[in-house]
């Protein structure tokens, strides 16, 4: 029977297995509502269980993280793990000043929220950082990802929104949210061969969320985050890719790892969804934050990349002259010094 590449074809699209299968989500959701429910059971489950396959998958990516990591690892990740939420803190304070929890109601900004900027530079796209830094970086650049990972996962959102002074979600809920990403952490460096499997599943949950996730949304109102998704993920690359620039820059990096860390991971758009589910508040805001933050997942997907090569052949062409300046200065050494004599 002739194969037909679908997976490749859907991988050729930035943040493919994330945005394919919500894409599908929506379509459904706007075109078929009642398709879901008129076939109940599994095929019904299937478009709205984002919540229980979030939970499946959050427990797999804990037990990818190591907490064995080396000093390096402790501190290149580290340094761009906070730097990242420093930076999502410090907006998410001014934002949620000017905004509160609400979503911007009309005109030409309709549908942002401090939610859905949050969301979007909260979380490092790791498949891509860790292919950039494959080929522009180091390997002990790639391990970083390890503590970078943290990120995923509600519960920095949660702290973000908190510390930003907007409404705080009970302990309660900031541990359970957390939780799932503990016990897998857990299993994982319990058991190398529990990492082994459970790692396995990451990838594969990652197109079942986001389809339930899809289901949710309307696309008469993708319009609404046109301009706005593509300003999103712009903002995400320069208002995190600065200041990350320079903290890889302060570890000994050439921040070639700080800029291909500023992008937004495929799983952040199901971050409002969550949000909204452990606190309504937030229930008006998380429908246009999805899209907003699946936008900025495509944008920051394209747009990183291609400033992260630029970077990388900058620090590049300025190793070269430093080697070539050192060369010069030996070989200029014995001539200085024959004229001493």
């Amino acid at each position: 029977m002739a194969q037909i590449p679908i997976k490749r074809s859907i991988e050729r699209v930035p943040g493919g297995m994330m945005i394919v299968p919500l894409l599908l989500g929506s379509l459904v959701a706007t075109f078929a509502p009642g398709l879901p429910k008129f076939f109940g059971s599994f095929t019904n489950a299937l478009f709205t269980g984002s919540l229980p396959i979030l939970a499946v998958f959050y427990v797999c990516m804990g037990a990818s993280i190591d907490v064995k990591a080396t000093p390096y690892l402790l501190k290149k990740g580290g340094a761009l793990f906070a730097t990242k939420v420093g930076a999502a803190i410090l907006v998410g304070i001014v934002m949620g000043h000017l905004l509160g929890e609400a979503p911007i109601a009309s005109g030409l900004f309709a549908g942002l929220s401090t939610l859905a900027v949050i969301a979007a530079m909260n979380d490092t796209n790791g498949g891509l950082y860790m292919a950039l830094m494959g080929q522009y970086g180091r390997s002990e650049d790639v391990g970083a990802y390890t503590i970078m990972s943290l990120e995923s996962g509600p519960f920095l959102t949660m702290v973000t929104l908190g510390v930003a002074g907007l409404s705080a979600f009970p302990w309660q809920t900031l541990v359970g949210s957390i939780l799932p990403l503990c016990a897998g952490m857990l299993l994982g460096n319990l058991d190398r061969e529990m990492r082994a499997f459970l790692a396995r599943a990451v990838p594969v949950m990652i197109p079942f969320f986001a389809l339930a996730l899809g289901a949710g949304l309307d696309l008469h109102k993708v319009w609404q985050a046109g301009l706005l998704g593509i300003g999103l993920g712009i903002g995400v690359v320069v208002v995190t890719g600065i200041p990350l620039y320079f903290a890889d820059r302060a570890t000994g990096g050439t921040g070639v790892a700080g800029v291909a860390a500023a992008n937004t991971a495929g799983n952040a758009a199901a971050v409002p969804a969550l949000v909204a589910a452990a606190n309504p508040v937030y229930e008006p805001a998380a429908q246009s934050a999805t899209l907003l933050v699946a936008a900025a997942v495509v944008v920051s997907a394209i747009v990183s990349p291609v400033l992260t090569a630029w970077v990388a052949k900058r620090a590049n062409a300025r190793l070269a002259r430093r080697g070539e300046a050192q060369v010069q200065n030996q070989a200029d050494a014995p001539d200085a010094k024959r004229v001493a004599q």
